[in-house]
């Protein structure tokens, strides 16, 4: 993988995107991996490697996170999806298929709605939709009141928190631990707080976040954060989308069990280069 940077007027988002190997079909589909809030590209490390010899890949650390810092907190949803697709065309990802966890998912959805006919497919990984009305009322509130709460709580106890409440396994909590601990607990707080604020604005706007692509739900079986599961069995259930339950994962189902998501990232590709 090689890391470049992509200028903005408010910072540089670094970013990776793979060599293509010299066995790699010419056809090769592309894989556009985006992390979830506060988490970098780590994240998606089992992914990556999968992957490497089986598609062309792009993977970030979003705007404020990872190693696309400093950079102030003053963007919406609707500028990462718009970077983001910057990026794929610089790159030259035509027709990629997008895979979101969590925050990375909604991402997507804001991309491809701002971006109609742009992705060949969408995996969304334990995230949920942005359609106004899969969501309360008083959830969209408790998304814009999140800050001193975390702030409240000792750095110590918020990072264990943090990784019992996101993975399941050891090398999911180990991932976790690492990306939580390469910010301080002011910059970590700050930045949630914003992401979930951006959730809430980008949901209030009530745009029609259409899939206009094949679509496949993926959620950790014991996923914790928030009412994530109960998103996503409403989600499918509307909109007759596929979900499939990560068997012993959590929240951050890439590293808790890669096996099963690669797999299933792979027949979801296949299915849809039919």
């Amino acid at each position: 993988m090689e890391q470049k940077a992509f200028a903005t007027e408010h910072g540089h988002i670094v970013y990776w995107v793979s060599h293509p190997a010299a066995d790699l079909a010419a056809d090769a589909p592309w894989l556009v991996l985006v992390p979830g809030l506060t988490a970098d590209h780590t994240l998606f490390a089992p992914q990556l490697e999968h992957f490497a010899s089986r598609a062309n890949l792009i993977v970030w650390d979003a705007p404020a996170h990872g190693a696309s810092r400093p950079f102030p907190l003053s963007f919406g949803m609707g500028d990462y999806a718009r970077w983001l697709h910057a990026i794929m065309e610089m790159e030259g990802a035509h027709r990629p298929i997008l895979v979101g966890q969590s925050l990375g998912g909604y991402v997507s959805q804001a991309l491809l709605d701002l971006f109609p006919s742009t992705a060949a497919g969408f995996v969304s990984v334990d995230s949920a939709p942005l359609k106004k009305r899969y969501m309360k009322n008083w959830e969209v509130w408790a998304l814009r009141h999140t800050r001193l709460m975390y702030l409240s709580i000792p750095w110590k106890l918020l990072v264990s928190w943090g990784c019992a409440g996101t993975a399941e396994t050891p090398e999911g909590q180990a991932n976790m631990r690492a990306m939580m601990l390469s910010y301080g607990k002011r910059e970590f707080c700050e930045l949630a707080a914003h992401g979930y604020r951006m959730l809430a604005d980008a949901v209030d706007a009530q745009r029609p976040y259409e899939l206009d692509c094949p679509t496949l739900l993926l959620c950790g079986e014991r996923d914790k954060a928030a009412s994530t599961r109960r998103y996503n069995r409403a989600w499918a259930q509307a909109e007759g989308l596929e979900l499939v339950w990560v068997p012993d994962a959590g929240h951050n189902s890439t590293v808790d069990n890669p096996a099963f998501v690669n797999g299933q990232i792979e027949r979801f590709v296949d299915a849809v280069r039919e």
